[in-house]
């Protein structure tokens, strides 16, 4: 992640998300120790009537984006995306990190995606598809 984006920051309600008992033993896990790269910021104190249909951490994280002007904003939610693109702001999602970090030559897009797979990501057969390369391309 710091690779492609330089400095990534989280919201605390993001990282209490993380960390909550139904979230993945994995996620879980790896939120008990966050790596040096991941920044956790004050959830940002205006509340914002028009986000109240989000979900907490895309809330704060919507916010915290707007308030520090944030190059991108790494969100998966559908409805927080489009929230995000009516102000304007440059939203990408997971499968844009791994295509991105592909590029860069940082991860092996064809593992990445046979991985995703197995978790309980949700993303049509297609899309997943699309991300990998053609044969004789």
């Amino acid at each position: 992640m710091p690779k492609l984006y330089g400095k990534v920051l989280t919201t605390q309600t993001v990282l209490t998300e993380l960390r909550h008992p139904d979230a993945p033993e994995s996620v879980r896990v790896w939120a008990t120790t966050l790596p040096a790269w991941l920044k956790v910021h004050p959830d940002p104190p205006d509340p914002d009537q028009s986000l109240a249909s989000l979900h907490a951490g895309e809330r704060t994280s919507l916010r915290l984006a707007e308030q520090l002007r944030a190059d991108i904003l790494l969100l998966d939610e559908s409805a927080a995306r489009a929230l995000a693109a009516q102000r304007s702001l440059k939203v990408s999602g997971l499968l844009g990190v791994l295509r991105d970090a592909a590029q860069a030559s940082l991860v092996d897009l064809p593992t990445a995606v046979d991985r995703l797979r197995q978790t309980n990501f949700r993303a049509s057969p297609e899309l997943l598809k699309s991300l990998l390369p053609r044969p004789g391309k």
